[in-house]
């Protein structure tokens, strides 16, 4: 799997905090500070709007490198995604992402189809 999906299976790629911290564009990070402001109920810095993706090494957002629960458990196990993870489909963690979101359940079951085929809990580096 791309190292630019999430651990949940979110597209990091697609994620205009990624895209701010890619590109260096100012006026993308201040609009996405403001966006997730206004819908999280706290305040978000331009400042905080750097982030390469969860899976890359490299700045993240604070709530990426250290407040996701997802994240956090899949570094505790030792995994690339929560496809790698016998008990996924019954995570309430990722389940919130992936009740909204048929786009990262299917990248975590391909993921989750390839761990099966090599034999178990290995990163899933190779699905798509």
């Amino acid at each position: 799997m791309e190292k630019t999906i999430a651990t949940c299976g979110l597209d990091c790629g697609a994620c205009e905090a990624r895209l701010a911290t890619v590109r260096n564009d100012e006026a993308l990070r201040r609009k996405v500070a403001d966006l997730w402001s206004a819908l999280n109920g706290v305040e978000i810095t331009p400042e905080m709007i750097h982030c390469v993706g969860c899976r890359l090494d490299g700045v993240k957002t604070p709530y990426c490198e250290s407040l996701c629960p997802i994240r956090q458990c899949a570094l505790r196990r030792e995994v690339e995604t929560c496809g790698d993870c016998g008990a996924w489909e019954t995570c309430e963690k990722v389940g919130r992402i992936l009740e909204n979101n048929a786009d990262a359940r299917s990248r975590l079951e391909a993921c989750s189809r390839t761990s099966d085929r090599e034999g178990g809990d290995g990163p899933c580096d190779t699905a798509e």
